[in-house]
């Protein structure tokens, strides 16, 4: 039986939900279906934002030749099919599934073709493709972010059921309650229909829905309660050292099950808002991650628990992050300046600071026109100063 979120599957570019940073007039999709040109991508983002369907919509658009292969599911020998009829068609679009799962073996066997443009890749994965991508694979890739689906693209995807449905029962309010519960997942809302539908027969209610799914129903209007504003929450709290708030947001960003955007966010926090001040914090962050993700629901609350506790309770400083800023807004401004002549890379009148008492010796290295320019300004806590003394102490 083929599955209702199948059948509501878009077949054209424009009909795709969201995704309006890709699709729509002068986006950066529509236009290469209007120039007539693809390249290699890779979509990545959280599960039912569309990366299959992009991907399929295009294909439409383009009337290519193509193959859909899943990375973990199909073996080297699958792949070697692909190849073989490229070559017999002059070329083909091959698109990968879980492109992260992509082992060595397949990667290898790729690699060349993708290069020669004999073979078209794009890749699907709700994973980061800068941490789960080989490299190689990756830099023949244009990386294309997909965003999870508003309340109101929810509700708008819902609205087509009664096109392969005709005679199923579902008002307004229900409709906007699925879409609530979707959190931005087009799948798990048709997934969910779905089975009402044929559970219930052919009546989908708030009270149906609730009898039989487990998923909480806590999320309220996008404005007020959404997860971003969850995950926005869940930071304040801890760069406002709030340890009981900063709990209580991890809990319920814990029981939402988007573990990835807790995981992205608390990297953040350990170098945006802590940063300097408990400098061991971040690796702190990714030992507890990764023990989360070896372990996984329900014991990963302890390590998430422990290390969010101590973020809430370290000292803070944005030092860091502030200067790396200012820094970048001088380049994005041209403020840029000639590197100076003796830090260069063949320059014989470089000072090698070993060589100097307290290894350090007067020179300059900021371009001339940014000689003086400061952007590091440390904030008063343990770690920062004392750093900043020592080292105002051996340039005395």
């Amino acid at each position: 039986m083929e599955l209702l979120a199948n059948k509501l599957r878009p077949n054209k570019l424009n009909d795709v939900l969201g995704q309006d940073h890709l699709i729509g007039k002068n986006k950066v999709l529509s236009n290469l279906v209007r120039e007539k040109k693809l390249f290699n991508i890779i979509f990545y983002g959280k599960s039912g934002t569309g990366k299959t369907t992009i991907a399929l919509a295009l294909m439409n658009e383009f009337n290519m030749r193509y193959r859909l292969l899943n990375a973990t599911i199909n073996s080297k020998k699958d792949f070697e099919v692909v190849i073989e009829e490229a070559k017999l068609y002059n070329g083909i679009i091959l698109i990968v599934d879980e492109i992260h799962r992509m082992n060595k073996d397949k990667q290898d066997i790729l690699l060349s073709y993708i290069e020669s443009g004999l073979i078209t890749l794009i890749g699907l994965t709700n994973s980061n493709p800068y941490h789960s991508i080989n490299q190689a694979i990756r830099s023949r890739c244009e990386l294309l972010e997909l965003h999870a689906l508003s309340e109101d693209d929810i509700i708008k995807g819902l609205k087509r059921v009664k096109e392969v449905l005709p005679d199923i029962k579902m008002d307004n309010k229900t409709i906007k309650y699925i879409a609530k519960l979707s959190d931005g997942d087009i799948r798990y809302a048709y997934n969910l229909i779905e089975f009402i539908y044929y559970g219930f027969n052919k009546e989908i209610t708030i009270e149906n829905i609730n009898e039989v799914n487990s998923k909480p129903s806590f999320f309220t209007d996008k404005n007020e309660d959404g997860h971003y504003d969850m995950l926005s929450a869940f930071q304040k709290s801890i760069r406002g050292s709030d340890v009981d708030a900063a709990l209580h947001y991890l809990a319920r960003l814990i029981v939402s099950g988007d573990y990835d955007s807790i995981y992205r966010r608390m990297i953040v926090i350990a170098y945006e808002d802590i940063g300097l001040a408990n400098p061991g914090i971040g690796p702190k962050v990714v030992a507890a991650i990764e023990a989360s993700e070896r372990v996984g629901y329900p014991e990963l609350v302890k390590p998430l628990s422990v290390v969010v506790i101590e973020m809430a309770l370290s000292p803070k400083s944005n030092s860091a992050d502030a200067a790396i800023n200012a820094a970048i807004q001088d380049i994005m401004s041209g403020n840029v300046g000639r590197i100076p002549e003796h830090i260069r890379t063949t320059s014989p009148n470089y000072k090698y600071p070993h060589n100097y008492p307290n290894y350090w010796v007067d020179q300059q290295y900021l371009p001339d026109n940014l000689k003086g320019r400061k952007y590091y300004n440390p904030r008063k806590n343990k770690f920062e100063t004392e750093m900043y003394n020592f080292n105002q102490k051996i340039k005395q």
